[in-house]
């Protein structure tokens, strides 16, 4: 199970910059998932994110909840991965709470639903056991064209 972790979470196509994910935690391949990043204190929008008082800004909390979903849609063994996967739309989002550096953010990611090249999921977020965020994101990718039967 490791190898299964580690190998879908570099799957992700974020740089290291922008990847809200250090560990997954749980991986049921296209059901669900949870993952954890802790904010180390020395990320570049912190400093202004407030002087001073540093937080993980809301919407990369939500960024967070959106690429642990697309690992989780990506991991589908049933399905081809879609190309270009990306956050198209946030519904319902709620953020309840914040993390601070040296605080581990552990996220939660359920697909509740895919039509063609859309996936959405339902996802939470918190801190010591303190829910800061909820949310249902829509990502999008490139259609695939599966092969014909017989060919």
């Amino acid at each position: 199970m490791p190898e299964l972790l580690t190998a879908a979470l570099k799957a992700l196509p974020h740089g290291a910059e922008f990847r809200f994910l250090d560990r997954l935690l749980t991986l049921e391949p296209g059901v669900s998932g949870s993952g954890e990043y802790t904010l180390r204190g020395d990320e570049p929008f912190l400093e202004g994110h407030f002087p001073d008082h540093p937080l993980m800004p809301g919407v990369l909390l939500v960024e967070a909840a959106a690429q642990l979903a697309g690992v989780v849609a990506q991991s589908d063994p049933t399905r081809l991965p879609l190309p270009d996967l990306k956050l198209t739309a946030i519904r319902a989002a709620k953020i309840l709470g914040s993390a601070r550096p040296g605080e581990t953010i552990t996220v939660h990611a359920r697909v509740v639903g895919r039509m063609g090249a859309l996936v959405q999921a339902q996802s939470t977020a918190s801190v010591r056991g303190q829910l800061i965020l909820q949310c249902e994101v829509v990502l999008s990718g490139s259609p695939v064209r599966e092969p014909a039967l017989g060919a």
